[in-house]
C-alpha cells in the first residue's frame, strides 16, 4: 500500500440545483470525466479513486479507465462517502477533489498534502478576497487563521468585521486587509475520518451549515494553506458557460 495521500472523488449522481449533474456532457464529454483527466494530468503521481453512489457513474468512469468504488447512495455527506472508499482503499491520508470541480491544479492538490504535513487532522485551502461584494456574500464561506495557518473558524459571515468603516469595505480596504475565502477543498488524515461519522453534531455547524465546524467543535486542527487560484465549480446549468469558457 502507498504510503502517499490518496485522491478520491465523491460523486453522486444526484442533485438538487442541477440533477444528474456529473454525466451532463460538455463538448460530448461528462463533467465526471472533465475532472477524471485533469487530475490525472496535474498530479499523476496520487492513487486515484471515485467514491460513487450510482452503477451509472460506475461504468462512465471504469469504462474510461478510472477505479470507481460502489458506496451506499444513503451516505449524508460527502465525507462519510471518502470514510466508506477509505475502509477498502487503505490510505494513510485522502485529498478530496470534488467532481464537479474540473479545473482543480496540481499545485491545489499539492498544497492540500502538504497541509497535513503538521499537527493538522484536516487540510484546506483559502483565496483572498478581491471585491467586496463577494466578501458580503453568505454563499462565500469566509475563514480567519493563527499565526501558525491553523482555522481559527468559518463563518457566512463577513469577518473579520471592518470596525472602523462600520463594516462597510472596498477593494482598496480588501488589498490592504487580507480577507480569506475558504475553497472546497479538503485533506484528511485516515483516522479522522474514520472517527468523523461518530461526531456528534456540532451547534456551530448546525446554525452555519458548514460541516467543517464540526470537526473544529471536537477539537479537530485544520491547516489552512493560502493559494491564489480559486476554483471554478459546477453548481447550475448557468456554470456550464464559465467551465466552458475557460477550455481551449
Amino acid at each position: 500500500m502507498s504510503k502517499m495521500p490518496s485522491i478520491i472523488v465523491p460523486a453522486r449522481l444526484a442533485s438538487t440545483r442541477f440533477p444528474g449533474k456529473l454525466l451532463h456532457e460538455v463538448r460530448g464529454k461528462p463533467i465526471i470525466l472533465w475532472t477524471a483527466e485533469r487530475i490525472r494530468t496535474v498530479a499523476p503521481e496520487f492513487p486515484l479513486y471515485f467514491a460513487v453512489d450510482d452503477d451509472a457513474l460506475e461504468r462512465c468512469l471504469s469504462e474510461a479507465g478510472f477505479t470507481a468504488i460502489l458506496t451506499r447512495a444513503e451516505h449524508s455527506s460527502g465525507t462519510d462517502r471518502l470514510a466508506e472508499a477509505n475502509a477498502a482503499i487503505g490510505a494513510p491520508a485522502v485529498i478530496n477533489v470534488q467532481g464537479d470541480e474540473p479545473l482543480v491544479t496540481g499545485e491545489q492538490i499539492r498544497a492540500l498534502a502538504a497541509g497535513l504535513a503538521g499537527n493538522a487532522a484536516i487540510a484546506t485551502l483559502a483565496v483572498p478576497f478581491v471585491r467586496p461584494q463577494d466578501f458580503a456574500n453568505p454563499n462565500q464561506v469566509k475563514v480567519v487563521r493563527d499565526r501558525e495557518g491553523y482555522a481559527l473558524y468559518f463563518s457566512r459571515s463577513s469577518m473579520p468585521f471592518a470596525r472602523d468603516t462600520s463594516g462597510e469595505v472596498d477593494a482598496a480596504w480588501l488589498a490592504q486587509n487580507r480577507c480569506y475565502r475558504h475553497l472546497g477543498l479538503y485533506a484528511y488524515k485516515a483516522d479522522f475520518l474514520s472517527a468523523f461519522s461518530s461526531l456528534e453534531p456540532g451547534l456551530l455547524e448546525q446554525i452555519e451549515k458548514l460541516e467543517q465546524l464540526r470537526a473544529m467543535e471536537h477539537g479537530y486542527r485544520i491547516h489552512v494553506g493560502i493559494t491564489d487560484q480559486a476554483t471554478i465549480g459546477i453548481d447550475t446549468p448557468e456554470d456550464i458557460a464559465e467551465f466552458e469558457a475557460c477550455l481551449p
